[in-house]
């Protein structure tokens, strides 16, 4: 086994494999760039190296700083996470040049699945199934309208170098193919300098459906179950689940068998995953092969009690599989959620900054649940489990260079529904302040009727959310319970100030029991009960109900008991009552007396500032290009100017015809969210 393994990459999947590496006995050595030297991975780390600037393409995937960081620190293996160099060829050539193992799979394997075209033939020859089209370069649009006509329509075009969504376009008919084949032969062009496209069916009603395969050097292999994927924003996944609530035992099995087909096809050794899209009636198609450890690994970890990243460490090492496929039994159910930084409120632009606050609830039982059958950890079998990879902390800065990613919540239970339940709570107790986020997303998320119900495709978010996210209206049933903890924990702070030491005598204040909620446009008349032990809350209606908590005034956090069933709350501090964050929702709570409410009734309701005839800036970010100056007149759509985030150009353009009046920033200045980059007449 190995003495000690450099991690070539950064956040939250360099934290995750140190921690196994450590739980072996193994050394480990990280590596950073400027804007990571106070990162969380550096300071887990038994060992760190410096290898340039902020910029990846200056740092993290370059090979020969990669390298240079391996002699120095003497590293025996290296273990690539996502992402950066994890399906670089040329970089595991080059640490097999050097005689340093690679956590990861032979050169061969990842030259051939990294290929769209080349995976796909090699995956027919292996007997996986495929989705009908054309694997053959095509010349040029007329082709491409035959090829489609042959296969049907709807059809997918794609580029056989894509990724990330690039190069891709859905026809419907001839023009749409025409069309589509230049487009996305341009694109792929322009982002890979690769222009080969193919064409494929287009599936309806698809999922995103992956099977986890684990093979050693001497010809085993195995599945370890399938992941729900389907939850995705712009091919970017948000949501996973193990198992899929989708798959029979016939068909995953049938799943599992040819991936595992086609992983021994290619000599495969190491972690990888197989992805499939399975329509309604659970026709599964072959998509690629990601020949790395995934992102939403820790769900399969959690229902089979196998550490993913300990196992490919012991087959880079040469070992054998300890374990056979009778020996994989899939317990429970786990579902992930990846907390990102981007404000859902703005089109889930990204977002920058310092985490002021950074509180993940507890974890309970983190790491394998079930190993050889016995139960590990802190959670007694049968309840609930919370598991949280990041690599941030309180106080750190998210950066612009790098992958939004700030955590990735997990939750373990014996059902479905009880694992979705563990997540609304965990969500609730997530604790971030200092940046945007999708935290209140995520929780709408898990309260939507079709994920509960697991009927949801990749087209949830596009069909579900189609104008974006603008919050959560909560029920009636759920706005009485808030209203309800509101009064109790209002009269718990009233309690206190009427003790607060240095008060005039003959001016003691008494805190009355009746109270007027109001919370998205509802209001509710309450009479406070109070004991010992807690508060009777009662309704104009006669109905009651009972709070119960430990929550002081100041408290970030309130978890409450309400009539027997737990809540937590988000509080903040506003005027006159609470900001109550809850299952996606962001309340103004006032609590008043009767009279204050009478007079509040009377105010005049403060109106937003008018913004119309401004661009504001819509994340934090550098001025690249203004494109208008002054006295010109805009059209709709027309490009106004250029911001950079996180190495990403977003133009931003004039929703309506106008006048430019003024322009208040230039190239090269950095702006804050909602600074005023240029006014209209």
């Amino acid at each position: 086994m190995f003495n000690k393994i450099l991690i070539a990459n950064r956040g939250e999947i360099a934290c995750r494999v140190i921690k196994t590496a450590r739980k072996m006995g193994i050394g480990t050595v990280a590596i950073y760039s400027d804007a990571d030297k106070n990162a969380l991975h550096v300071s887990m780390a038994d060992e760190s190296v410096h290898i340039g600037p902020p910029p990846a393409n200056q740092s993290y995937i370059v090979i020969d700083k990669v390298m240079d960081a391996i002699r120095q620190s003497g590293a025996q293996a290296v273990h690539p996470g996502y992402g950066f160099l994890s399906e670089n060829s040329k970089f595991a050539e080059a640490l097999e040049a050097e005689g340093v193992a690679f956590v990861g799979p032979p050169v061969r394997a990842i030259e051939s699945m990294g290929d769209k075209i080349t995976s796909k033939k090699i995956a027919q020859e292996a007997g996986v199934s495929t989705v009908p089209g054309y694997m053959g370069l095509i010349e040029d649009a007329e082709e491409a309208v035959k090829i489609s006509n042959e296969v049907g329509y709807p059809v997918m075009i794609k580029a056989s170098a894509g990724g990330g969504g690039k190069g891709m376009r859905i026809a419907w008919n001839d023009e749409e193919a025409r069309e589509g084949f230049q487009s996305s032969k341009n694109e792929a062009a322009n982002s890979f300098g690769d222009d080969r496209i193919f064409i494929e069916k287009f599936v309806t009603q698809p999922r995103h459906i992956e099977i986890q395969v684990l093979c050693d050097s001497h010809g085993n292999g195995i599945y370890l179950g399938e992941r729900e994927c389907s939850i995705q924003r712009r091919n970017q996944k948000v949501v996973e689940e193990a198992p899929s609530p989708f798959l029979d035992e016939a068909t995953r099995k049938a799943m599992g068998e040819q991936a595992v087909a086609l992983a021994k096809a290619v000599d495969y050794a190491s972690a990888g995953t197989v992805e499939f899209i399975v329509d309604g009636d659970k026709n599964f198609y072959f998509l690629e092969m990601n020949t790395r450890l995934q992102v939403e690994h820790p769900v399969t970890e959690l229902i089979t009690g196998v550490d993913l990243v300990e196992q490919m460490i012991r087959v880079a090492a040469g070992e054998k599989l300890s374990i056979t496929q009778d020996d994989v039994t899939l317990t429970g159910w786990a579902i992930e959620n990846r907390l990102y930084a981007e404000d859902p409120y703005r089109g889930f632009l990204p977002s920058i900054g310092r985490l002021s606050r950074y509180r993940p609830p507890q974890e309970i039982a983190s790491g394998p649940l079930l190993v050889n059958g016995k139960w590990q950890g802190d959670a007694p079998e049968g309840e609930a489990a919370v598991r949280n990879d990041t690599g941030v902390y309180e106080g750190g800065e998210i950066s612009m260079y790098y992958d939004p990613m700030i955590a990735k919540l997990c939750t373990w239970a014996p059902t479905r529904e009880a694992a979705i339940e563990a997540m609304r709570v965990a969500l609730d107790s997530f604790e971030v302040e200092g940046i945007g986020h999708n935290l209140p997303f995520l929780s709408a998320v898990m309260d939507h009727p079709k994920f509960v119900s697991g009927e949801m495709t990749t087209a949830f978010i596009a069909e579900e959310y189609p104008e974006g996210f603008e919050g959560v209206e909560l029920p009636e049933a759920d706005l009485r319970r808030i209203a309800a903890s509101c009064a109790a924990m209002h009269r718990v702070a009233e309690i206190r100030r009427t003790r607060v030491s240095g008060r005039m005598d003959n001016h003691e204040r008494k805190v009355g029991s009746d109270w007027v909620v109001t919370l998205q446009g509802q209001e509710y008349a309450v009479e406070i009960d109070a004991d010992r032990d807690g508060s009777t809350v009662t309704f104009p209606d006669d109905t009651a109900m009972r709070v119960t908590s430990d929550w002081t005034p100041g408290d970030h956090l309130a978890v409450l008991d309400v009539d027997g069933s737990p809540l937590v709350l988000k509080v903040g501090k506003i005027s006159g009552g609470f900001r109550i964050r809850n299952r996606g929702a962001d309340l103004k709570v006032h609590v008043r007396t009767t009279r204050q409410a009478e007079l509040a009734r009377m105010m005049p309701e403060k109106l937003p500032p008018d913004t119309s005839k401004m661009l504001l800036c819509p994340m934090p970010g550098l001025i690249v290009k203004i494109d208008v100056e002054v006295g010109q007149e805009v059209q709709e759509g027309q490009a106004l100017c250029t911001v950079e985030a996180m190495k990403m150009e977003n133009i931003l353009r004039a929703e309506k015809k106008g006048v430019v009046s003024k322009v208040n920033a230039g190239p090269g200045d950095n702006l804050a969210v909602d600074d005023v980059i240029i006014e209209f007449e």
